[in-house]
């Protein structure tokens, strides 16, 4: 599997014993080759986190007035139908266009034997929601973006943000979040934030 290429700034901090060490700073900006998605999904804070926790999506945004999501994501990870896949069956725009999602949205139908309302077409320009609606679910830990220095830019462009809106609330799996860790650069504390809260939300419902 490529490794995802990201800006990773270093800066130093003491030790105990007042010797200097290096520590990864946060990681936000990914500048891996991408693609985008857009789906219209209904609420858009539970797809935030849902695709945000995905092994290849790099970054996610909200907004519209049909509640959208956008995704940039890595095609050589994820595939679009992948992200498809992912979708809870709600009304969905896509920029994607050929006969792959409309082939899936057949087999869909065929399989739960009823007709899907289901709409595929090329989307338009993605306004942002108000900056509240950006990683919804992170955002309810104000002390834990204060740490991730997120500001209201950075919400809708970081690949941190977008990662740990989806693991705070028991989305993606515990060794893909292991591995994740120091990739995106997260100190002890954060990382053990984030772990307790992935565990004890496991299999939740994300509502919205």
């Amino acid at each position: 599997m490529p490794r995802l290429q990201c800006f990773t700034r270093f800066t130093f901090a003491q030790s105990v014993g007042g010797h200097k060490y290096k520590m990864p700073s946060i990681v936000h900006d990914a500048t891996t080759p991408f693609k985008k998605a857009t789906f219209g999904m209904g609420c858009f804070w539970a797809c935030d986190a849902l695709f945000g926790a995905q092994q290849g999506v790099l970054r996610t945004r909200v907004g519209d007035h049909t509640e959208v999501i956008e995704i940039d994501y890595d095609p050589k990870t994820i595939s679009y139908e992948d992200l498809l896949a992912t979708c809870p069956s709600f009304y969905i725009t896509t920029t994607t266009r050929g006969e792959s999602p409309k082939s899936h949205l057949k087999k869909e139908a065929h399989k739960r034997n009823e007709k899907l309302v289901t709409e595929i077409a090329p989307a338009g320009a993605f306004y942002p929601a108000e900056d509240y609606h950006q990683k919804y679910r992170l955002q309810a830990h104000s002390w834990l973006c204060e740490d991730l220095g997120l500001t209201p830019e950075l919400l809708q462009s970081s690949h941190v943000a977008a990662r740990l809106n989806g693991y705070i609330v028991g989305v993606g799996k515990e060794d893909d979040y292991e591995k994740d860790i120091a990739k995106l650069g997260l100190s002890d504390k954060i990382a053990n934030y984030v772990r307790r809260h992935l565990k004890e939300n496991a299999g939740g419902n994300l509502y919205c």
